[in-house]
């Protein structure tokens, strides 16, 4: 049993490793590749965390809840590295700039931005400032929740689709098996659940079908996924969940 408990906090702090840019203890981790994977709605934890207490803090001194939420968006893409807007921008690029499955991961590939990336970052971000700012009327814990959620697609993706290019950081993970992404469904799930209640299901829901609709987008068009096609997984689905609750509030 502690060996098992060790374990998974290993795998805790190698998602916390992978996805995140905050600062870790220096210890040596076993590398379990794709086996971590159920781990990374729980990074979502820590950087929905961080953009949660940033805008309750703007909203307690005074601020806009439109001020509050570009504060929280920032801080979001300042813990990650802005690793998945980067994925966005690349997946834009590279499945609507190239004819064919070639181009496009060439052009996924070129560390340079073109129209169509820019234009996914500023309307994609526009919209989760948008939704956010009118959800936070909710409260807060909304951005960790969104945060979790938004993470779940990723595993799914990984484990239903195969990896497009045969290489990059993907490809070297590996790939979780189903119980694995079923288990990071139970964890994002069961952690909004606590956080949102009942309306955790209709912002899971949101999520998902957005990460579906691209998954579908990406197998027609590249036959797979790549860490682009995650990292805009999360950020499409993290658009959705905070439209569904700017709805419900």
């Amino acid at each position: 049993m502690k060996d098992r408990l060790s374990q998974r906090w290993a795998d805790v702090q190698l998602a916390l490793a992978l996805l995140t840019r905050l600062p870790l203890p220096g210890q040596a981790l076993p590398d379990r590749g794709a086996g971590a994977a159920w781990a990374w709605p729980l990074a979502g934890v820590a950087v929905g965390g961080l953009a949660a207490l940033t805008a309750a803090l703007a909203l307690a001194v005074g601020l806009p809840a439109t001020v509050a939420a570009a504060l929280a968006l920032a801080v979001q893409a300042l813990a990650t590295g802005a690793m998945h807007e980067d994925g966005l921008a690349d997946t834009a690029d590279g499945l609507w700039g190239g004819w064919t499955r070639e181009r496009r991961l060439e052009i996924m590939k070129d560390s340079r931005t073109g129209s169509y990336g820019v234009a996914a970052l500023v309307l994609v971000g526009l919209l989760r400032w948008s939704a956010l700012a009118a959800a936070l009327e909710g409260g807060v814990a909304l951005l960790v929740a969104a945060a979790v959620l938004s993470r779940v697609p990723m595993v799914g993706l990984m484990a239903l689709l195969p990896n497009a290019r045969g290489a990059g950081l993907a490809q070297s993970l590996g790939r979780p098996d189903r119980r694995q992404a079923a288990l990071a469904a139970a964890v994002g799930l069961g952690l909004a659940l606590l956080l949102m209640g009942p309306a955790a299901l209709v912002l899971a829901a949101a999520g998902g079908a957005t990460a579906l609709a691209l998954g579908l987008v990406a197998r027609a068009k590249i036959g797979g996924q790549t860490g682009d096609i995650l990292g805009a997984s999360q950020q499409l689905s993290e658009a959705a969940v905070l439209v569904a609750a700017a709805a419900l509030v």
